[in-house]
């Protein structure tokens, strides 16, 4: 297969003649591709057709294009922090830049990369109540759980409620799927913890109907916001 970065760099050129700045980020620019990773690629425009993205093959990769201005590169990238969920941030803070015509680049890269390793804001009272109580709701399914089809179910869910609670609730980012588990690698990293091998061992031991490693290893991440968390929860309504 052709070079991706190559290939990124020419497709810029082929699609985006006026584009301003452009990045490769994701599993290529990381050096962790595989053989169905597609290249992530950011484009910054003055203006139409941006914001807009595209999927397509080019190449022979397939190719996720993301197109943006200044100003909606900063809408995506609030969007990254409310969420706390920095989607858009890596893929141009952690990215190799493509081209760089007016130094917008190099500038927003350097911002991006700053903003993600600020970490998110720390949780609310409400936010962290509202997380231990969905972890504890999840945790109570699973030890109730009649048949492997149910703790199989319950147990996917659980292990990325539980994974947002031991981030988040340390200021750091999350995310889903494999993002997720590369956000808990990124804590074992930090803190000398084991949790993103943990973590799917235990889901992997509950589905063949052993719930006892996924409960300690879930207690252990509830343990320092208090443990689980039922009697008492309040969650206040809104009325729009």
């Amino acid at each position: 297969m052709v070079d991706g970065l190559e290939v990124a760099r020419k497709l810029v050129a082929d699609r985006f003649p006026e584009a301003r700045a452009a990045w490769l980020g994701g599993s290529v620019a990381r050096g962790t591709a595989t053989a169905t990773s597609d290249l992530d690629v950011t484009v910054l425009l003055a203006g139409t057709p941006a914001p807009m993205r595209e999927s397509l093959e080019y190449g022979g990769w397939p190719v996720e294009v993301f197109v943006h201005t200044e100003e909606s590169l900063r809408h995506y990238c609030e969007k990254d922090r409310q969420r706390r969920q920095p989607t858009m941030m890596r893929l141009v803070g952690e990215s190799v830049v493509l081209l760089d015509v007016d130094g917008s680049g190099t500038r927003l890269r350097e911002a991006c990369l700053a903003e993600v390793q600020a970490g998110p804001a720390a949780l609310s009272d409400t936010e962290l109540e509202l997380l231990r109580y969905r972890v504890t709701d999840l945790l109570e399914d699973l030890v109730g759980a009649a048949d492997n089809d149910v703790r199989t179910v319950v147990a996917s869910v659980l292990w990325q409620e539980a994974a947002a609670l031991l981030l988040t609730g340390g200021r750091r980012w999350t995310g889903t799927g494999k993002g997720l588990l590369r956000e808990v690698a990124g804590y074992d990293e930090a803190y000398g913890t084991c949790h993103a091998s943990a973590l799917p061992a235990a889901v992997r031991s509950a589905v063949q109907g052993d719930i006892a490693l996924l409960t300690a290893e879930v207690d252990a991440i509830l343990a320092p916001y208090g443990g689980r968390l039922f009697a008492g929860f309040q969650l206040a309504g809104t009325t729009t």
